[in-house]
């Protein structure tokens, strides 16, 4: 079993390092990548070198940020990505986290209904992007369609995670402890109930946070305007631009994704209250 987890492993580890290993090379003509180390292709995907058409435009966020600090990042789809893809896992977690919770703890008319709903994808990201085009017209390219699709797409993905940790815990009893030193069941839900459930709910930010900044069918669809989120960015990367440019701007996904997951799972290590 570790020989083939292992293996599968390096086999899908593999084309990530490759890629992150060439986004530094010079040029690629032959088996291997060659001429290290350079730092052009990196510059040149964050708008650091000169604001290339194809770029993170990095370089305009540092000029525009004096002047209007507010403004600044919506310039960069790095930092548009971010941020929409943050009000998606708020959404998740404002409207996931009740769900989970009641369908763990309580037996009710329509419970497995809600279950099924709540876990199965409620469409595609495609079709969920042209029936928000048909219906809500004046959503379209705007923040608030592209978090609201976002958290409808990665909802599943909370519940699932969120409810498993609820199973996984003897609700009955920890309510009762806490109602019986006096807290309200308000104040038993938040500052007793969640903070247990710390794991299954930083798991699920984390998958739902990648999977929204990564969502490339919704927002192609949606046609955002002002900076294009990170999914339609590197589209356009590897439409436009050299395969060691692509590596970058590839390579830059990774260690976005790298980063917040380490951040999560140290936020969710360290444990976390809502006194």
């Amino acid at each position: 079993m570790t020989a083939v987890f292992a293996l599968t492993f390096v086999f899908l580890i593999f084309p990530v390092v490759a890629t992150f290993v060439a986004s530094f090379a010079r040029e690629w003509t032959g088996v291997l990548p060659s001429g290290f180390v350079t730092f052009v292709h990196w510059k040149q995907v964050l708008g650091l070198g000169g604001d290339a058409l194809y770029s993170l435009q990095l370089g305009a966020v540092l000029r525009t940020l004096p002047e209007n600090p507010l403004a600044a990042p919506g310039q960069s789809p790095l930092f548009r990505s971010m941020w929409l893809a943050l009000g998606g896992v708020l959404v998740n977690l404002v409207v996931g986290v009740p769900i989970a919770y009641a369908v763990a703890r309580y037996e009710f008319r329509g419970r497995d209904l809600l279950n099924a709903v709540a876990v199965l994808p409620l469409a595609p990201g495609i079709v969920l992007g042209v029936a928000f085009l048909r219906a809500y017209p004046q959503l379209s390219g705007t923040d608030f369609g592209l978090i609201v699709g976002y958290s409808l797409l990665k909802a599943p993905f909370m519940v699932m995670a969120v409810q498993s940790s609820f199973e996984s815990m003897p609700l009955r009893q920890l309510e009762e402890s806490a109602r019986s030193l006096g807290a309200s069941w308000p104040r038993t839900f938040i500052s007793v109930i969640v903070p247990n459930a710390k794991r299954g709910i930083v798991s699920g930010a984390i998958i739902c946070w990648a999977l929204a900044a990564a969502e490339f069918n919704f927002s192609y669809v949606v046609s955002p305007r002002g900076a294009r989120p990170l999914a339609l960015f590197l589209k356009a990367n590897i439409s436009n631009s050299s395969f060691l440019t692509t590596a970058a701007a590839v390579s830059v996904f990774f260690v976005l994704i790298a980063g917040v997951t380490a951040a999560l799972q140290l936020l969710g290590n360290r444990g976390f209250t809502t006194d």
